[in-house]
């Protein structure tokens, strides 16, 4: 029965995930927290894992059409593999001093970012449509290693934001077509969720395996069944609903 539910779980996320294209981390990881009760620390460890293993097809769909800038990825992953390293040692250092007290932490970091990352979604679409296509400079590369930073610290306290967060921040200093951006930022999220995970692994020994392979058996069908229907139902309106949904739970979490 536990299996049953934690692949249900795992098929719902990604059901949503193919049809609304909003990342996983910012849905999966308030229903490990809540729904699931896995404690705060344990579930940013194994979402993190989770939000890799599903990005791998989809990066090597986008790095054999060569809808990827390898450029920006380097000059992204310079600063958001250690912004993680960062952020998983505060946590470490914060179970080590507080003990359990890194839990509430954790809520509400994350509070927070449910707070900030459905309004950058509510907006996503009307930045994109504004933004001219901007190759990237050498100014640029730099403030992206600076976003890479940021990034890369968020994910290794939250493993939210690997997508969305770098998505906007990407286009004030580089925009390309939206297959582009979108492949480069898959790409570089795979590399950021693969570096969290392990750190988490190494420094805090808190994935549960079990959890993530029960979430993988029902993701992936779900993910197929989600892209099939996007197509078929009211994708903004859903996007707008499931936005309302984040924001509820973020304001819920930092009142915890």
């Amino acid at each position: 029965m536990d299996l049953l539910i934690k692949s249900l779980v795992g098929f719902v996320v990604g059901s949503l995930i193919g049809m609304t294209g909003v990342g996983g981390g910012v849905l999966l990881l308030p229903i490990l927290i809540f729904g699931l009760h896995v404690p705060p620390l344990r579930a940013v460890g194994s979402d993190a894992l989770f939000n890799f293993l599903t990005k791998i097809g989809a990066s090597a769909v986008h790095l054999r059409k060569g809808t990827v800038r390898l450029k920006v990825v380097l000059a992204l992953i310079v600063g958001s593999a250690p912004g993680s390293y960062l952020g998983v040692n505060l946590l470490h250092h914060l179970r080590v001093v507080h003990g359990n007290g890194v839990n509430h932490f954790i809520t509400v970091a994350v509070g927070v970012l449910l707070l900030c990352i459905p309004t950058f979604l509510f907006f996503q679409k009307k930045i994109e449509d504004r933004a001219a296509e901007r190759p990237p400079t050498m100014k640029s590369f730099a403030w992206m290693g600076l976003i890479g930073l940021v990034a890369g610290f968020l994910v290794g306290i939250t493993s939210v934001g690997s997508g969305s967060i770098v998505m906007m921040l990407l286009l004030l200093f580089y925009s390309f077509q939206p297959k582009i951006m979108v492949g480069t930022d898959v790409v570089h999220a795979l590399l950021l969720t693969g570096v969290t995970s392990f750190l988490h692994f190494k420094i805090n020994n808190n994935i549960d395996i079990h959890l993530v392979g029960a979430l993988l058996l029902g993701s992936v069908p779900g993910g197929i069944l989600g892209s099939y229907l996007s197509t078929r139902v009211p994708v903004p309106w859903l996007r707008r609903i499931l936005c309302a949904v984040l924001l509820a739970t973020g304001a819920r979490m930092l009142m915890s």
